[in-house]
């Protein structure tokens, strides 16, 4: 029977999955190779090697509701697009709260996880661990949760660059990027458009004399504030929209490339992608097109080659006298401390079934967590994939058959790749709430909303039409929490909290009539039965049933 676990990494998916244990009842042990929490969240002056890195500048994309853990709201008072120190401080509460730091040793690198000679009775793990000081120990644990993320290891094509060997100024990878000190009055060639490529060039162009950012594919647009002023991820984000999202995906997408073009001309501005807005995840930078404007960021294709001090573009145009490249080409993803038999691939993923569990294994006692990607906040997706993960090791839950994972493995990364614009550099990309709700029947919490709509209709129609928060996936089922509904209830008022740093007088407004309300509680059901239509009536009062994915 499964009891003590091994923990690979104290970033976020590593902090939810020592509580998921805790909150099943095993007993976690978490290896931390550097001497705090926080992983990639936590700032470093100078870059460690091995370990996540962000710069001094770096905004979290998603807001602090959309990034909660389900059962801790953050502080009303935080912001809602928090600076990589608050990020850092809600996680510190977090730990604090649910007392996770006895169950972590720092400055513990783990060397090698290997499977027990007894492993086909057994299901154990020895895994390898090395402290500071270099001195190696041997554990035995029952099951194993990887955590260390996938932004360690920086990507640096040199042999796609023709005479990179002949530039005469000085190149490096953005993993190595902190701040814009020594970069002042400098001619500087970003090369990347992913999220690290934009903030990196708008946060030189304050003090360079011009920076060119170069991009191959070029990418979508949006910025962290929404309509009103609101979080961006707020506003289009809830059931409903998934629903309707469903049902007119290429009208919604063309309406949405649209409105991204009202407010600025992506081709216009040399920006526009070939791939459309929801097939790969957009570039958020709330100060790109201003800098653009303003001629402190220009943007160019693709380089070409290097000659000296000069890059030449794959438009014929040569910019001369450059003094810096920086390389925001990605990350590649590695787990060295695993058996090469557990880090087979299928197209650009790893082959793990639902993105969690290599389904090889003869015993399921091994997850991958927090290695996934989708248009929304990690975090609700590492923690609803360690509660999984928790409860197939404690056996309350079985797997299929390594025969039918592989067949879903095979058949959903053909779908993957038909939908998303899949690389070696983003090798995963899934539908955000689909994914959520597809773990979270899994794990027994996925909300029920028609059962809620006659139970509760003032929560089922936040938890229909509002933000998919992730306070919803404690309603219900295992892992309940008793604040859950009124976190739910809540979530505008900390949205709103931030900004009250100067009141102003509300006008007096007319409060919504009872006819309004029902005409939206009618529509909100008559939307759910034409979407599930295929589902019989008793189906909607199963907590299970309700959301899964038509035929």
């Amino acid at each position: 029977m499964v009891q003590k676990v091994a923990v690979i990494g104290a970033g976020i998916s590593g902090l939810t999955s020592v509580k998921a244990c805790l909150d099943e009842g095993l007993e976690p042990t978490c290896f931390e190779s550097g001497h705090d929490i926080g992983g990639l969240w936590r700032f470093k002056e100078k870059p460690e090697l091995g370990r996540a890195n962000i710069y001094q500048s770096v905004v979290i994309n998603s807001s602090k509701e959309m990034m909660a853990f389900s059962d801790f709201p953050p502080p009303a008072e935080l912001p809602n697009n928090m600076h990589h120190s608050e990020v850092l401080l809600y996680m510190r509460l977090y730990a604090q709260a649910f007392k996770l730091l006895p169950h972590i040793r720092f400055q513990t690198t783990v060397v090698s996880v290997r499977q027990r000679p007894d492993f086909a009775a057994t299901g154990q793990w020895e895994v390898e661990t090395e402290n500071s000081e270099g001195q190696r120990d041997t554990h035995v644990f029952d099951a194993v949760l990887v955590c260390t993320g996938h932004f360690t290891r920086p990507h640096l094509p040199l042999k796609d660059f023709p005479g990179i060997e002949s530039f005469e100024g000085r190149y490096f990878h953005s993993w190595d990027y902190c701040d814009a000190e020594g970069l002042q009055g400098k001619r500087v060639v970003v090369i990347g458009i992913g999220n690290s490529g934009g903030d990196i060039a708008v946060d030189i162009s304050r003090v360079a004399e011009k920076v060119f950012l170069s991009t191959r594919s070029g990418a979508w647009v949006v910025s962290r504030v929404g309509e009103g002023g609101l979080p961006a991820d707020l506003i289009g984000t809830s059931r409903m929209d998934m629903m309707i999202q469903k049902l007119f995906s290429s009208w919604i997408n063309r309406m949405l490339e649209k409105k991204l073009n009202t407010a600025f001309d992506h081709t216009l501005y040399g920006l526009k992608p070939k791939h459309g807005f929801y097939a790969q995840i957009p570039v958020v930078n709330d100060d790109l097109p201003a800098r653009i404007i303003s001629g402190r960021v220009q943007v160019k294709p693709n380089v070409k080659e290097f000659c000296g001090s000069s890059v030449a573009f794959a438009d014929g145009s040569v910019i001369d006298k450059v003094d810096v490249v920086v390389f925001a080409t990605g990350y590649n993803y590695s787990f060295p401390f695993l058996p090469s038999a557990l880090q087979d691939k299928c197209g650009y993923r790893l082959r793990l079934y639902k993105h969690v569990f290599p389904p090889a294994l003869t015993r399921p006692t091994l997850a991958v967590v927090g290695f996934i990607h989708g248009l929304g906040a990690i975090n609700p997706l590492a923690e609803m994939q360690g509660r999984w993960a928790t409860r197939v090791f404690k056996g309350l839950m079985t797997l299929p058959s390594e025969d039918t994972m592989m067949k879903e493995i095979e058949k959903d990364t053909v779908t993957m790749h038909q939908r998303f614009a899949c690389s070696e550099r983003n090798p995963i990309q899934v539908d955000y709430i689909p994914y959520l709700d597809s773990l979270a029947e899994q794990v027994g919490v996925r909300p029920n909303i028609l059962r809620l709509l006659l139970k509760d209709p003032r929560l089922a129609l936040q938890v229909l039409t509002g933000p998919c928060t992730p306070y919803q996936y404690r309603l219900t089922g295992p892992g309940q929490w008793a604040g859950a509904r009124q976190a739910i209830l809540t979530q505008w008022e900390r949205v709103f909290q931030p900004f009250r740093t100067r009141t102003i007088p509300d006008p007096e407004t007319r409060s919504s009539s009872k006819r309004s309300i029902a005409v939206i509680f009618s529509g909100a059901a008559l939307l759910c039965c034409i979407y599930y239509n295929k589902h019989p009536l008793s189906s909607f009062f199963s907590p299970l049933s309700f959301f899964r994915s038509p035929q």
